[in-house]
């Protein structure tokens, strides 16, 4: 399918850009309704003690998140886009299908992919948080101290741009574009989805030794900042172990783990702590003035 768009938008690389924004806006903006309706709109007891942070974010945050969600889709397609330009124009090794390939060397290309995409994602994360001007182009995702679905792209310009790199691995290797285009939309939405959801599963939990859970990412919000590195990783932890910036394994040491599986066994996550948590009326989302009131 991704090959059958290129040869219909070939020679049109605006025309490329549009579909691919069109389709990402639909997609993206899909998963994360979804998650946020089941998780935020009206939740109940059983479901708000998986909540990382048990408060939710006001109103006003996740109008921010969303704005700033459909910028970044615009810019994040624009190198998916070259990519296909390129493959059009026979100047790239990209191809679908098999290719003349066997499963095994396709299987073993996704692993290379997932591992080498994840590590310089992480890299790319880790130097955003180390170096003060990269820092600057990075610190908006960090409005969000208590994340939604939909702040899994409100990034900065420089950020998307750089992220969707990998996107044109294609000019100098081999690669099924069905594939890389595959992995992208799983690894980094839906995934991102769920890291971003502020709630977290009965399995993979906070403890497991080598997934980064939404817990990870739920304490990469509120504790990261310029000189502090926490969770910068996206699928595994070994990267962040590295460079001693798993703050999990500092708090299980310490015996003050504060995920919510940590806060159930301490009896934290009652229902009577549930009734005390302000619930907060979402329903002017649905509404086009309080959009608007973002551009008065």
């Amino acid at each position: 399918m991704i090959c059958e768009a290129a040869s219909v938008f070939g020679n049109n690389l605006f025309g490329m850009w549009l579909i691919l924004t069109v389709l990402g806006l639909s997609s993206c903006l899909s998963m994360s309704s979804l998650a946020f309706a089941k998780l935020y709109w009206n939740p109940s007891y059983e479901v708000w003690k998986f909540k990382s942070n048990p408060k939710f974010p006001k109103p006003e945050n996740v109008r921010t998140e969303v704005l700033l969600t459909i910028k970044c889709i615009s810019l994040s397609t624009m190198l998916p886009a070259l990519s296909l330009y390129l493959a059009a124009q026979g100047r790239s090794q990209a191809f679908c299908g098999w290719g003349g390939r066997s499963l095994t060397w396709h299987v073993a290309s996704a692993f290379v992919l997932v591992l080498g995409i994840d590590f310089f994602e992480w890299g790319y994360h880790y130097m955003g948080h180390q170096i003060p001007s990269m820092w600057k182009q990075h610190k908006s995702h960090h409005k969000f101290f208590n994340p939604t679905p939909f702040s899994v792209i409100a990034d900065e310009a420089v950020d998307q741009l750089m992220r969707t790199a990998p996107m044109l691995l294609s000019v100098v290797f081999p690669i099924n574009m069905d594939v890389l285009f595959g992995l992208f939309a799983v690894m980094f939405y839906a995934y991102g989805v769920y890291l971003h959801s502020g709630y977290e599963m009965a399995w993979p939990d906070a403890h497991h030794p080598i997934i980064n859970t939404s817990f990870q990412h739920y304490l990469h919000h509120a504790e990261g900042a310029v000189g502090k590195p926490r969770h910068t990783g996206f699928f595994i932890k070994i990267w962040d172990q590295m460079v001693g910036g798993d703050s999990t394994a500092h708090m299980l040491a310490s015996g003050k783990c504060s995920c919510s599986k940590c806060s159930r066994e301490r009896g934290e996550r009652s229902l009577e702590a549930f009734k005390k948590v302000e619930k907060v009326d979402y329903s002017c989302l649905l509404t086009p003035g309080f959009w608007l009131q973002a551009f008065a």
